[in-house]
Order: C-alpha cells, then structure tokens, then sequence
C-alpha cells in the first residue's frame, strides 16, 4: 500500500470512530480472562497513549523524554502516536520512526480533536495499563513510576497527577481559577475528593476502561472520564507531580470555550450516560 493510501485508510478509521462513540474493548491479542490467569511474576504493559497536533518543535524531545524514562522493570512499554492532523511538519517528523518496535503511529488527514485522539490511542492500545501524555513539555515522563506505583501495589485503579500538590510553574491565573473551580465541581457531583481535574496525567487499569463508552472529542476526554470513572465507582488515587505552563506563542491550544465545554461536560454527565 503507497504511502497516500495508507494515510486515506487511517483517516477512514479516524472517521469511523468519530461517527460512533468509542468502546474500550479487552485486549484482542489477549482475552481479559487469559490476562486473570497470569502468574502474579509476569511481565505485564504500560500502554502511553500521545495525542498531538502540531507539535513539530516538541515531539522529537517528548518521544525521547518518553522512550528514556524510568519504569518499573517488571513493565514493557508500549508508545501509541496519534497525529491528528498536523499541519506543521510533524506528520514527517513522526514517518522517520515507522517501523520503531515500541512505538504505533495512527496519522489523520483532519483534525478532529484531542479527545478523538486519545479514542483512536485506545483502539489500539493492548497494555494492562493506559497512560495519558500530552505531546509537549509541561508534564514530566519522569514522574511515570510515581504515577504507577498505586496501581502496582494494589492501592489504586485509577491514578491522577495532582499539579496543585506538586510544583506549578507559569500558570496564568485564570487557567488556575478555572481548574479550581472544575475539580470543585468534580467533589460536588461525583464526589471525587480530588485537587486536579484537568490534569494532564491519567493512569488506568485496564479492567477500567474495559467496555466504557466515551464520546469526547476535544478537551472533554477529562470531565467526561472523570465522570464515568466515578459513576462505575472507582476511586481517584492522586499523587503530586511538578507542571511547567506553556504559552498560546509557545503553542498550547486549549481556549475559554474548552472551559466552558468542560462545565457542562460534568453536569451532562451527572444525569445523562
């Protein structure tokens, strides 16, 4: 298949998934009940999900920092690229990894959103575990093994990273109001008894989003998770990471309207599934 082709397939899957709201489904390669035989001693896979648009200046470093970043050594890393929809030369940037053994590369013609992305991320995702990585350098891929020892250890099934327990730096205070106020009203719907919402930084066992339906397609992946989190009956474990803010000149895209868009995504979901 030429290269046009393939791109023209991927997109047609991207559509797919837009069209439908998304279903995590088990592991193919490896049926959840198999997975409950494992002996306890088995390796098992932290599946990092990287959505990103228009990240030309930042997604060599980003894919190092996550290639190189320490992870317990009883896991096996799995790293899922979805572009969506670069303009900016990242689409090419990112054709000279094909072919890496750790990383999966999904390309879309159009950009159809973040929350899009991280749906395609999950389709194809087989890892025991799903992290959540934004392409830029706010979040620190060194802080994945205090992300993931709640989950090791039995203690957590679902683990954010709290930046306002940890170290912010260069946050304007209105996105800090706003995140406030979003994790305020996660504790009063759904109550998370949570301090960071918004946070880029989401780990899950699979056993989690096994079957979940999301519908998210923008910045909604994180009021909208929280919710069914929730609502299924989980817990939120969090622990604190260190959140250098980037610029709109320095490229982040998040808006007033993704604010709004995250409000409402959190009382939707409190009455409706």
């Amino acid at each position: 298949m030429g290269a046009k082709a393939k791109l023209v397939a991927e997109n047609a899957r991207t559509s797919a998934i837009v069209e439908q709201p998304a279903q995590v489904v088990p592991d193919i390669a490896e049926p959840s009940a198999n997975r409950e035989l494992r002996p306890a001693a088995a390796r098992q896979t932290l599946s990092i999900i990287i959505p990103i648009y228009n990240e030309r200046q930042y997604v060599e470093r980003i894919l190092d920092r996550v290639q190189s970043a320490h992870i317990p050594p009883n896991l096996n890393r799995e790293i899922i690229v979805v572009d969506d929809g670069s303009t900016d030369g990242t689409t090419t940037m990112l054709e000279t990894l094909e072919g890496h053994r750790t990383i999966k590369i999904h390309r879309s013609i159009l950009n159809f959103g973040k929350g899009t992305a991280i749906r395609v991320g999950l389709h194809y995702a087989t890892g025991d575990f799903i992290l959540i990585q934004d392409a830029d350098l706010e979040y620190d891929p060194n802080e994945y093994e205090q992300l993931l020892m709640p989950l090791l250890d039995g203690r957590a099934d679902v683990v954010y990273g709290s930046r306002f327990t940890g170290k912010v730096k260069g946050m304007r205070w209105q996105n800090y109001l706003a995140n406030k106020l979003l994790s305020l009203l996660s504790n009063v719907l759904y109550g998370a008894h949570i301090t960071d919402e918004a946070t880029g930084y989401k780990v899950f066992r699979r056993k989690v989003l096994d079957g979940m339906t999301l519908r998210c397609k923008r910045f909604e992946f994180c009021p909208e998770i929280t919710a069914r989190v929730r609502k299924a009956g989980f817990e939120i474990f969090e622990v604190p990471i260190s959140y250098e803010a980037r610029t709109a000149k320095e490229g982040k895209k998040i808006k007033l309207r993704d604010a709004w868009d995250a409000f409402y995504t959190l009382i939707k979901y409190r009455v409706v599934n």
